[in-house]
């Protein structure tokens, strides 16, 4: 196979259909369907309809989950890809149908290729995450997302940012208080 930079534009879109859709058929083949954020990981089992959470296993670890019915071969039975924190990781049987686990990621700046190791990769590069809505943020990041936005803006049009608009505000209330100094030949940057 021809190495990525070899490929011109139109065999690489057309190698990037051909993977996807392999990703696509290995993931429908799971015994689970999962999805992810940065933060966490959602997994959906699943398990004979009318189980109670007694005839089920679920054991998470760290580093290793097990999921099943008992007496029957394990659902997921592997290695995680990262570790996560087991205290804030949950599962829920919902509608005695299927088995919904929530694992925390402990590193919460990376995408999962595969919920257990030895199960299919994706291609974490083809993620598009959601976009994150400014009132998700705590008030400290907000404030900081809102004024790169507004200098950004400010910038696009040609006009000051807001740091340059509090330089300037600075030195004409100086002036003001200071009226027999000529600043007309001094430069700020």
């Amino acid at each position: 196979m021809s190495a990525p930079s070899d490929l011109s534009p139109e065999e690489q879109k057309a190698l990037d259909i051909v993977n996807a859709e392999r990703e696509r058929a290995e993931q429908a083949a799971l015994p689970y369907t999962w999805k992810q954020t940065l933060q966490d990981v959602s997994v959906t089992i699943p398990v004979p309809p009318g189980s109670k959470g007694r005839d089920l296993v679920v054991d998470i670890k760290k580093t290793k989950l097990k999921v099943g019915v008992k007496g029957q071969p394990l659902i997921i039975d592997g290695d995680l890809p990262k570790e996560i924190k087991v205290d804030d990781s949950t599962w829920t049987l919902d509608d005695s149908k299927e088995i919904s686990l929530h694992l925390e990621k402990v590193n919460q700046q990376t995408w999962w290729p595969h919920v257990i190791t030895s199960a299919p990769k994706i291609d974490t590069t083809k993620i598009n995450p959601e976009n994150s809505k400014l009132s998700d943020l705590d008030g400290e990041t907000r404030a900081m997302v809102e004024k790169m936005m507004f200098d950004n803006q400010q910038k696009q049009m040609g006009k000051p940012t807001s740091d340059e608009q509090r330089k300037a505000e600075m030195l004409k209330k100086f002036q003001e208080q200071h009226p027999e100094m000529d600043f007309s030949q001094t430069k700020f940057t």
